[in-house]
């Protein structure tokens, strides 16, 4: 495997930051494409890459910050190109704007993608429209659980107006682009980790309809949540990124993190980046900085202490949210990723809406928000 990385500024004049020897941009078997909405709609990047990267598959993707080998958040486009040296891909997409079900999609990935030497999915979807739970409930059960997604939900920096994604285009709303790997020589790593800390009661989901929150016990979620927010409270639905819910849908169930995307003072109730089911249990949580960058580090431990050697990429995708909490020391969960899996391995990826992953006990993949999630790769 060889890869090159670049930045596209808002002239896309292209700066190299690292290539690995002998890397042919005519033999790129995949990019991928990081960067702000607005910069993406305006620039409109891949007649440009498409130039220097004549035949790879080309995803585009918005975000909430770009990643790059140089452990800092880039303001230009960050491209990575990857040229494998026996392994091979394919890629869908689809679009949730054209009326279609999401089960359109599932079967889309089945039909097309599934092959007895497949090895992972990575799925990089539109976090504006779609149900990041349903999406990936709908994944799982075309692919028997057996498959491992990883990838995440566009950005809109800190709008949450419009996110956008293309394959072999220029990226445009609505888009989720699956691509698919394949080789017996690939070898995968993946890991999750939050970092915040629960407060307050655990309580249970009493009324809810997939992603819409209506009620905790027997209180309006929405009022419950200002209560908890106190001086926060105005700045919803900004603020909520400071508190997200940790949720279990059933008591020995993993916790998972969710992300509140919008409110709505009529109905009382919050609109989050995946389902809460009636039943589920909550919990606020809130976040400390030195927690956060631990649990980075815990991620990229986990995945170098279950691996032979070290990883050729990575592949981040990290929380909007995080970001945030973060602020001037975001780049912190960066460094020690770097420093845990070493030098040798290229780092890309980008700040989303919602994180795609397998968890430690799952094979498949989850839905996670406000967590720092690690692919790797390594081809033999």
């Amino acid at each position: 495997m060889k890869t090159r990385q670049i930045l596209l500024d808002s002239n896309l004049v292209s700066k190299c930051l690292n290539e690995s020897p002998s890397f042919s941009a005519d033999n790129a078997h995949l990019v991928l494409a990081f960067g702000q909405r607005t910069l993406l709609d305006t620039v409109q990047p891949y007649s440009t890459l498409r130039q220097i990267y004549p035949n790879a598959t080309i995803v585009i993707c918005s975000s909430s910050g770009q990643i790059s080998n140089q452990v800092q958040i880039e303001e230009s486009i960050v491209a990575t190109a990857v040229e494998f040296d026996k392994a091979k891909i394919k890629s869908v997409v689809y679009d949730v704007l054209d009326g279609d079900s999401i089960q359109q999609l599932g079967s889309k990935v089945h039909d097309e993608l599934t092959a007895p030497d497949l090895r992972a999915i990575l799925v990089l979807s539109e976090g504006t429209h779609v149900n990041g739970s349903e999406l990936i409930q709908v994944l799982g059960q075309q692919t028997q659980g057996k498959i491992p997604f990883f990838g995440g939900l566009a950005g809109d920096e800190f709008s949450f107006e419009k996110t956008v994604v293309g394959l072999n285009i220029d990226a445009s709303p609505g888009k989720i682009v699956a691509v698919g790997f394949y080789g017996e020589g690939l070898e995968f790593g993946f890991a999750s980790e939050g970092g915040w800390a629960d407060f307050g009661p655990e309580r249970e989901v009493t009324q809810s309809d997939k992603n819409v929150l209506y009620k905790i016990g027997d209180r309006y979620a929405l009022d419950l949540y200002k209560e908890y927010l106190g001086k926060y409270a105005d700045e919803l639905p900004g603020s909520a990124l400071y508190f997200p819910l940790s949720m279990k849908e059933t008591p020995d169930a993993e916790s998972v993190v969710r992300t509140i995307l919008s409110i709505d003072e009529t109905q009382k109730s919050m609109t989050f980046a995946g389902d809460l089911p009636v039943g589920a249990r909550v919990r606020l949580m809130r976040g400390n900085m030195d927690r956060l960058v631990d649990a980075a580090a815990e991620a990229a431990k986990h995945i170098r202490n279950s691996l032979p050697h070290p990883p050729q990429i990575a592949f981040l995708v990290s929380c909007v949210g995080r970001r945030i909490v973060l602020a001037e020391r975001i780049e912190e969960e960066l460094e020690v990723i770097k420093n845990t899996l070493g030098s040798e391995t290229v780092l890309f990826g980008f700040y989303s809406y919602g994180e795609i992953s397998p968890n430690k006990h799952k094979l498949g993949c989850e839905l996670h928000n406000q967590t720092m999630t690690i692919a790797t790769m390594y081809e033999a």
